[in-house]
């Protein structure tokens, strides 16, 4: 769970994207954060308190006193890892400006000593307002992290900047600005993930079935251990939602080798997941290549090692990852391949593991050191096998 232990103070204002906030809270939850709600009274108009507080299993406070009881709006600034503001409406951002304090949400916000992250949402003649614009600049003056709005339709009808981000993305800006780890600080990692596809012709190719997703399960997890991370990636659905991240697209092996390349000497650790492929066409055809006889042969030829180049070429400070998907002799040929490679450790999975491999989101795999030793994760979702294999990268820097 990428929120483990982190305590989250959500507080909601008057907007119709309040309802959002519901489905906010249910993902924070979900990701292992604790949750606890401070709404303005506006806000209550558009999300249930009672929902709120079903959800995030905490009463969810609205007035500074109720039933003769003070709601201690110092202890809830001082008790969370961050204050996120989500929605932020027009109004409240002005008094976040101008320091009005004038119900709870506003106390605890002027008495709160950790981050604060805003999630503005407005109508877009309020959102390129002049004074919304001054506000934005002097509460970011103050420290505070101010999300981008969203380009859509909004309540008004019409259609233009000043959505509310979706919690999906709102989680990825937390992951991101706010609870991002320092483990691999200062260490830069070349990560390459995805299939290559080599060209026939304009329509026609040679590819594999891998996704990416172990690739990008990686990336992910090194750059959120606070590692620098560049990830060069073959044709995927994948998407890197992380903006620190150098997300860089290619297509064919010729691709993937120059670009490895070009970053490989500024690199510690080269963590190579990619499936390159080991043949490409020898020749390349400029139009489609129509149908004609009954037989049609292609000739192939070797595509450049790009994991042997880098082997070769590895500086005594670098660390090289590579991976072995095998079909048989497992072992024999991922330890085989680790040495002929001049690499650090190599990671072997199966095809023959049920659930595990090509496409799919789960995997189990072995990695085996230079010593021929091993260690095996049984079989699991692809982003906590990321888990492991990073915690096994921080160990070895």
């Amino acid at each position: 769970m990428l929120l483990q232990g982190k305590k989250v103070l959500l507080g909601i204002t008057g907007s119709i994207a309040a309802y959002k906030s519901i489905f906010l809270t249910r993902l924070l939850i979900k990701e292992g954060a604790e949750v606890k709600v401070v709404m303005t009274k506006a806000a209550t108009d558009f999300a249930s308190p009672l929902v709120l507080s079903t959800l995030s299993k905490n009463k969810v406070i609205v007035e500074i006193s109720s039933e003769n009881v003070w709601a201690n709006h110092v202890q809830l600034g001082r008790w969370a890892d961050v204050f996120l503001i989500a929605p932020a409406s027009c109004n409240t951002i002005a008094k976040m400006a101008t320091g009005i304090c004038d119900n709870l949400l506003m106390a605890t916000y002027l008495s709160a000593t950790c981050p604060v992250v805003v999630a503005p949402a407005m109508d877009e003649d309020m959102w390129h307002h002049p004074s919304t614009k001054r506000n934005l600049d002097i509460i970011t003056s103050f420290g505070n992290k101010v999300m981008e709005v969203k380009n859509g339709e909004l309540a008004s009808g019409l259609i233009g900047e000043g959505r509310m981000d979706e919690p999906e993305n709102i989680l990825t800006y937390l992951l991101e600005n706010v609870f991002r780890g320092t483990a691999l600080k200062g260490k830069k990692f070349l990560v390459t993930a995805g299939p290559t596809f080599e060209p026939i012709d304009p329509v026609r190719f040679i590819g594999n079935h891998s996704s990416g997703k172990m690739g990008y399960a990686l990336a992910r997890e090194i750059y959120i251990n606070g590692g620098e991370v560049t990830l060069i990636s073959g044709p995927s659905n994948e998407i890197m939602e992380y903006k620190g991240v150098n997300w860089v697209k290619v297509k064919s092996a010729a691709d993937m080798f120059e670009t490895c390349k070009n970053h490989f000497h500024n690199t510690d650790v080269l963590v190579m997941n990619a499936a390159v492929a080991d043949y490409t066409p020898s020749t390349v055809y400029d139009e489609k290549m129509k149908k004609g006889a009954d037989d049609w042969s292609i000739d192939l030829k070797k595509t450049i090692d790009i994991l042997h180049f880098c082997g070769v070429n590895k500086q005594p400070n670098q660390f090289i990852m590579g991976f072995a998907l095998e079909t048989n002799n497992e072992e024999r040929n991922a330890i085989d391949k680790l040495h002929r490679k001049n690499i650090d450790c190599i990671v072997l999975n199966s095809l023959k593991i049920q659930g595990a491999g090509f496409s799919g989101d789960n995997n189990e795999v072995t990695i085996i050191n230079k010593d021929e030793t091993k260690i095996h994760f049984k079989l699991q979702s692809k982003t906590d096998i990321a888990v492991h294999i990073v915690s096994y990268l921080t160990s070895k820097l």
